[in-house]
């Protein structure tokens, strides 16, 4: 497989790490970025465009990233907190009255963030059509009831995390999420990342879908435990119920799906658009703008969830919205935030070493929370540094 893009020097296993991707764990077409003090020093790409193609991977392709983009959504509504527009201990209600309903009175922006909200789950699941409309989302989670008290518990809200955060942003500040995300994030930083992917921008977007993983050794290791499989495989389970709340799966390739802004699970990005955003919530970019004051990224990573998940069955570790380094999703360091998608993609930032990372793939593997070829290329980061 020719590995296309550059290393700086002492990044070179981080080549060495991705090229071994496609030989040894069945990587089709991906892409990795890593940025120190804000000065990128990978850029990474090989393989197909598309999962089930032979058109070469090219340097500005962009893949759906799935959760990766919970990140973008959880680093939005801690920028409004830094701005005075939202205050992390007011109820969720003080913005969006209508979500006072049901027994969620009491749920503070603070639990909404860190998937102690109670609301994992929708009683009617929604279809793609509905999913993508805000108003329905919106409405139907504000109806919901909790599956348990608000604060008391965490779990992770694979697909409501859209709508709880989508509907934040958009009464706090009277746009749409994906236009707030593009005007006062992606743009300011100069990153290739979408909430809604307009036209102009389609073509370079490749086609995903599932890929199995090699009978090595390494990928055995990855097998889930009996009782993480179970919870997938039982319908009333709530690991099963939050997966379905969009109900029938949609064509993550289709451009409606890709032009609708679902902040739990359909952004779009290049591995450079991740990092360099990351990047930008550390420090400066390129010598220019960065989005976090050194306050607001001690509030992305003071954990504020812990403990056994009661929608993915692990133990997990979550900020005010970003997942924090654990068991469950390994990063850099004790210190790094960041998120990854289910079946491959993940982005992160480690401040004390300065590093954002960003890494996208067009083959999903059956990982939620640990793909292997994402921590292989982290365990390369992590040796460059240690030269």
């Amino acid at each position: 497989m020719d590995v296309n893009g550059t290393v700086a020097e002492g990044f070179e296993p981080v080549r060495e790490a991705f090229a071994a991707n496609f030989a040894l764990l069945g990587e089709r077409g991906a892409a990795v970025a890593v940025y120190r003090d804000g000065h990128r020093v990978v850029d990474l790409w090989a393989g197909a465009k598309d999962v089930d193609g032979e058109a070469p991977w090219e340097p500005g392709t962009a893949q759906v990233v799935r959760s990766a983009t919970k990140g973008v959504a959880a680093a939005a509504l801690l920028l409004l907190h830094q701005r005075g527009e939202l205050d992390l201990d007011a109820p969720v209600g003080t913005y969006w009255p209508e979500y006072k309903a049901a027994g969620k009175e009491r749920t503070l922006v603070r639990h909404l963030l860190a998937h102690r909200a109670g609301v994992p789950v929708l009683d009617r699941p929604l279809t793609p059509e509905e999913a993508a409309d805000p108003d329905l989302g919106a409405a139907a989670v504000a109806a919901q009831a909790p599956v348990w008290e608000p604060g008391t518990d965490h779990g992770y809200h694979a697909q409501t995390y859209s709508w709880l955060t989508g509907e934040l942003v958009r009464r706090i500040t009277g746009r749409p999420v994906g236009t707030w995300v593009a005007e006062e994030m992606a743009a300011p930083v100069g990153a290739d990342l979408w909430l809604g992917l307009p036209a102009a921008e389609q073509a370079r977007v490749g086609r995903v879908g599932p890929v199995e993983a090699p009978r090595t050794a390494g990928a055995l290791k990855t097998r889930p435990k009996r009782s993480v499989s179970e919870a997938y495989a039982d319908p009333d389970s709530l690991t099963r119920r939050a997966f379905a709340a969009i109900s029938p799966l949609p064509d993550e390739n289709a451009p409606s799906y890709r032009a609708a802004a679902l902040p739990a699970s359909n952004g779009i990005a290049t591995a450079d658009g991740l990092a360099r955003f990351y990047a930008s919530l550390i420090g400066e970019v390129d010598g220019g703008t960065r989005l976090f004051t050194p306050g607001t990224i001690e509030l992305a990573r003071a954990e504020q969830s812990a403990g056994p998940d009661r929608v993915l069955v692990v133990g997990t570790r979550f900020g005010l919205g970003h997942m924090l380094h654990g068991s469950a999703s390994p990063l850099l360091s004790p210190g790094s935030f960041g998120h990854p998608g289910r079946g491959g993609a993940l982005a992160f930032a480690d401040p004390e070493t300065g590093i954002a990372f960003g890494y996208v793939t067009n083959g999903f593997r059956k990982s939620v929370t640990a793909d292997p070829r994402a921590q292989a290329l982290v365990r390369a980061v992590r040796t460059a540094l240690a030269q």
